[in-house]
This record gives C-alpha cells, sequence and structure tokens, in this order.
C-alpha cells in the first residue's frame, strides 16, 4: 500500500514539476480554469474579470509550478497575436469612419489622456528613481493595457537580449487599483459635475438625431422640371449626392416602388433615403419636404415587402451596388445597408462586404431571386476564414518587424509581436474586399479567438512574474509601486473629464465610454454600460478604441527605447 501510494506521489511529481509538453499544457489549463472561475467574484459589483488568470499564474509560479522558460515564451506571444489581432478586425470596420466630426474630438481627449500618463511615468521616473523598464510595466498595468505590456517587454528583449521580469511585475502590481482608479475616477466626475442621468440621455436622444452620419427617411413634393420625364436611374447621375428614392406617389396617389427605370412626373411625392448631412441639398434638388407619415407610404399589395438580406457568397463580396445592377435585373430597390450595426446610405459605388444586411423593397419572387444572388444564408455566416485570419498574422509579423527610425532615438522603433497584428488586422478589415479577401468572423468566433488568446498570454505573463511578486511586494518597494500606479491610473482622467465636461459639455454617458476607451478598460467598461442603462458609453468606447491601442503600444515601446 505504501509502495502504492509512493508511485501515485511520483506520477503526481513527475506530472507537473517535470518540465514538458504534457506538463506546460496541465498548468496552462490549471491556471486559466482557476482564474475564470475566480472571475465570478464581484466586490460592491466591480470584477477583475479575466485578469484573475494573471493573479492565479502568479500564484501558481510562487509555489514553485512553472513550466519551461521557452514554451512559457512562445505560448506568451503566440497568445498576445491572437488577442490583438482579434481586436483589430473587430475594431476595424469602425476605425477610419471614427475620424470623422463627433469621432475626432473624443479621438483628440483619448490621445490626452495617454500622452499624460506617460508624461506622468516619465516624472515619476525622474522624482523616484525607478527604472523606466520597470515604470511601463507600473504604466501598463495602471491603466490595464495588456498589448502595451506585450510591446515593452517585446521591445526590451530585441534591445537588450534578455527579458526584464520587472516589467510584468510592475504589470501586476499596478493592475488592481488601476481597474478601480478608473472605475472611481467615473464616479468622481459624476459627483463633481451633479450628473442627472435623465437630463443627459435627453441630450444624448437630441444629438442621435442631429448625427450628420445617420441615414434619415425624408418625403419630398418634386418640383424641378428639370427631372420631369427623367428615370432614376438618369438622374442619380446629375447630382453628387448620396441618396436612394424608395417610394413614388404620382398624381393618382398610388404609391409604388422606385426602379431605376421609374420616371418622374411633374407634382410627384418621393420618399427619399439620404444622410442628415446631405438632407438640405438633396430636399433642394428635387422640390420642397412635406409631411407624409410612414403609413401614408405603405404598398397597399401584399406581394410588395421590405426584407432584409445577408450578402453571404464570396463572388459577390467586394463588388459595388452599381456591378450588381440588382434593381434593373430584379426590379428591387436597396434602400440601406446596415454594416457592424451601422446603417449606411445604399450608394451604387459602396462595395458590399460578407456579412452585410441589404434592406430590400420589391415582390416576394424579385426579393427571393436577388437574395439567392446574395446568398442570405445565415449558416455560411458561421464557417471561418481561417485562411485570412493567418495570411493576415503572418503580415502583420512581417509589419511588425519592419524597423522604423526616428530622429534622436538611438534604436529603430518596431510595431512588434502587438502592433504589426493590429495594424494589419485594422487594414485588412477595411481594404480586403478590394482584393477579394474575406475577412467577416462572427463574434461569437472573434470572441472565442480573441479571449483564448488573452487567457494564454496572461497566464504566461503570471507564470513568468510569479517567483519575484511576493518578493517585490515586501522588499523591493512594491508598496510604492501600487501608489505611483494610481497617481498614473487618476491624474491623466481626471484632468481629460473634467475639461470635456466643463469646456466641451461632453455628455456623460459619452464621457464614461471614453474613460474606459482611453484606458482599453473593459471592467471599466461594463461598470459604465450598468450605470448608464444604453449603448452610449458602448459607442464612444468603440470610437476611441482602435486609436488608444495603437497609441498605447507606440508609447510603451518608445519608453523603453528612450530611456
Amino acid at each position: 500500500m505504501f509502495a502504492q501510494n509512493n508511485q501515485i506521489m511520483e506520477w503526481f511529481e513527475a506530472l507537473f514539476m517535470n518540465e514538458g509538453v504534457a506538463q506546460s499544457v496541465i498548468i496552462l489549463a490549471a491556471v486559466i480554469s482557476l482564474g475564470l472561475l475566480l472571475s465570478k467574484i464581484k466586490i460592491a459589483n466591480i470584477s477583475f474579470g479575466i485578469t484573475w488568470i494573471l493573479f492565479a499564474g502568479i500564484a501558481f509560479s510562487h509555489f514553485g509550478l512553472r513550466i519551461n522558460s521557452d514554451i512559457l515564451h512562445f505560448i506568451k506571444e503566440f497568445g498576445l497575436i491572437l488577442f490583438v489581432y482579434s481586436i483589430g478586425l473587430q475594431v476595424g470596420p469602425g476605425f477610419f469612419s471614427s475620424f470623422k466630426k463627433g469621432g475626432v474630438k473624443l479621438n483628440m481627449l483619448a490621445m490626452s489622456v495617454v500622452v499624460l500618463g506617460v508624461l506622468t511615468t516619465i516624472a515619476l521616473h525622474f522624482i523616484t528613481s525607478i527604472p523606466m523598464p520597470s515604470m511601463v510595466g507600473i504604466m501598463s498595468g495602471a491603466i490595464t493595457n495588456t498589448p502595451g505590456l506585450g510591446a515593452a517587454q517585446q521591445t526590451f528583449l530585441d534591445i537588450n537580449g534578455f527579458a526584464d521580469p520587472s516589467i510584468s511585475l510592475g504589470y501586476a502590481v499596478a493592475y488592481p487599483l488601476g481597474v478601480l482608479g478608473i472605475i472611481f475616477s467615473i464616479i468622481i466626475i459624476k459627483t463633481v459635475f451633479k450628473v442627472n442621468p435623465s437630463v443627459e440621455l435627453e441630450q444624448a436622444e437630441q444629438e442621435r438625431e442631429d448625427n450628420a452620419e445617420g441615414t434619415v427617411k425624408v418625403s419630398v413634393l418634386g418640383q424641378n422640371p428639370a427631372l420631369f420625364g427623367k428615370p432614376i436611374e438618369e438622374i442619380k447621375k446629375l447630382v453628387g449626392r448620396g441618396f436612394v428614392i424608395s417610394r413614388v406617389s404620382n398624381s393618382n396617389g398610388e404609391v409604388r416602388i422606385a426602379g431605376a427605370a421609374t420616371i418622374l412626373e411633374d407634382g410627384c411625392e418621393l420618399l427619399v433615403i439620404t444622410s442628415q448631412k446631405e438632407r438640405e441639398q438633396v430636399v433642394a434638388f428635387f422640390g420642397k419636404e412635406i409631411e407624409k407619415s410612414d403609413k401614408q407610404w405603405e404598398i397597399n399589395d401584399l406581394n410588395v415587402v421590405p426584407t432584409r438580406v445577408i450578402v453571404t457568397k464570396d463572388d459577390v463580396h467586394g463588388k459595388s451596388l452599381a456591378d450588381l445592377k440588382l434593381g434593373r435585373a430584379f426590379g428591387i430597390t436597396v434602400t440601406r445597408i446596415n454594416r457592424a450595426g451601422v446603417d449606411l446610405v445604399a450608394r451604387p459605388h459602396l462595395k458590399l462586404q460578407i456579412g452585410d444586411r441589404l434592406t430590400m423593397v420589391g415582390t416576394n419572387e424579385s426579393i427571393k431571386a436577388a437574395s439567392e444572388l446574395l446568398g442570405n444564408s445565415t449558416h455560411r455566416l458561421f464557417e471561418p476564414n481561417l485562411a485570412a485570419i493567418f495570411i493576415g498574422i503572418a503580415l502583420g509579423i512581417l509589419v511588425g518587424s519592419i524597423p522604423f527610425f526616428l530622429p534622436g532615438i538611438p534604436q529603430p522603433v518596431k510595431l512588434g509581436l502587438a502592433g504589426g497584428p493590429l495594424v494589419v488586422a485594422i487594414l485588412m478589415s477595411r481594404f480586403a474586399p478590394k482584393f477579394r479577401l474575406v475577412t467577416y468572423t462572427t463574434v461569437s468566433a472573434n470572441l472565442m479567438l480573441r479571449e483564448v488568446g488573452i487567457s494564454l498570454f496572461l497566464a504566461c505573463v503570471g507564470l513568468d512574474a510569479g517567483g519575484g511578486f511576493v518578493y517585490t511586494i515586501v522588499n523591493k518597494g512594491g508598496a510604492m509601486w501600487i501608489v505611483y500606479g494610481v497617481i498614473i491610473t487618476v491624474v491623466p482622467l481626471l484632468l481629460t473629464g473634467f475639461f470635456a465636461r466643463w469646456f466641451l459639455k461632453i455628455n456623460f454617458f459619452t464621457l464614461m465610454g471614453l474613460i474606459a476607451g482611453s484606458t482599453t478598460d473593459p471592467p471599466a467598461l461594463a461598470f459604465a454600460g450598468a450605470s448608464a442603462g444604453n449603448d452610449l458609453p458602448a459607442v464612444s468606447y468603440a470610437t476611441v478604441y482602435p486609436l488608444t491601442m495603437f497609441l498605447r503600444v507606440l508609447f510603451a515601446q518608445l519608453l523603453i527605447l528612450l530611456f
């Protein structure tokens, strides 16, 4: 019996202590599983979420459960690549549109948060004499930015040929109060400015109605003699504005679908779909705006219905509406295109992408025929486009390894394994249709890829840092590192938040998302969404997230290179 127990102990020890593939996988699985279980814990309705994996890894490493350093390094970097690439695919479609009128202001504010955080980090470096690699780790933890941590570690390794564990230690020490500091900054701003949620919501609704990029339906009385007797197809060539004529009502009062060959008559009434910013010009072009309800525009023919059709065929991906000639071929009208939750005016030269949802008006037979051309198969959307993902990752690593020489910096700057895949993913999600490359992934597939990547990365960071974590806190001034992290978190957020609220009159719901996005902090976004009870924080979060993520990665590298 004793011999059997001894054999079991030897087997158990060999499984967990002898370095190898099996030992590495089982320790990683145990760390991630424990971290995810602990992520369910909430304190005052606040959770550290997936970051518990980092702390679980620290605990395992502290008690001697570690894995081979080469395996650890590979899994950590590969997890980081999966994480940032999936983020790029997610935010890419909205990245360039975020720089339009409303987005420019929000992105400038987010940029100020990043720059103030960097300046605060540099000031603390000189005041405390803490080495810059450690300060960069503290900064990354203070603003809960994991890709910045990865970029800093990779840059230090490229320059020196060895890793600095103090970077991940600083991150781990500063992270917990970084999460709390972001949330408390939101609460402080709300208290100081005595925010009334109902007033903020009313203001937000008014701003949404005034959104220049949003699509609107407007009823117009045709009064332009130059248009009478001409088909709609010819009229569209006369004006450089984006609009779609959905319905036409002539003198007899009969409402009909407007097709490419529909002839406009004197005194006709039109239902036009256009953008808010082009509304006045489009109305002036046709005649004058009139009051007419949606019910009055209903078509009595039961065979005519508005329907949403999903683009799922590869051979349609990258083609424009003008290329497909849906109106001429099937007698239907495409009024709007919904892409990533945003309604777009159906302009003739707008290139379609897999996953686009087209709102069509036509007969059942014509819409059925158009649906067969476009695909309209939800099952097709569930199939992952793995080729595009791995092509993008390969290109991202190549781009990340390109050296950029900046004046005054002795070492070249690289986007690295964090920045390269992020930039390529954003570019591919925007421009891949031009090359007929499908990058679409479902929300669930993207989330799975992202969560697997960040889980592997955080587990490896914890296992790498855990050996010296307690020693750093007790003997190396780690307690003061926590204080410095709080300063880096709170000072930039309060300065920018007070300025945005006091001088720019930014809506508080929007400001909450801005604060969460400028620190790339999902727990803060969850808190903001629960507090607001609407999607406004998520919208501003997504608006500033891409640029903020890029700047966080860039500045983390620059601080390592410059200091």
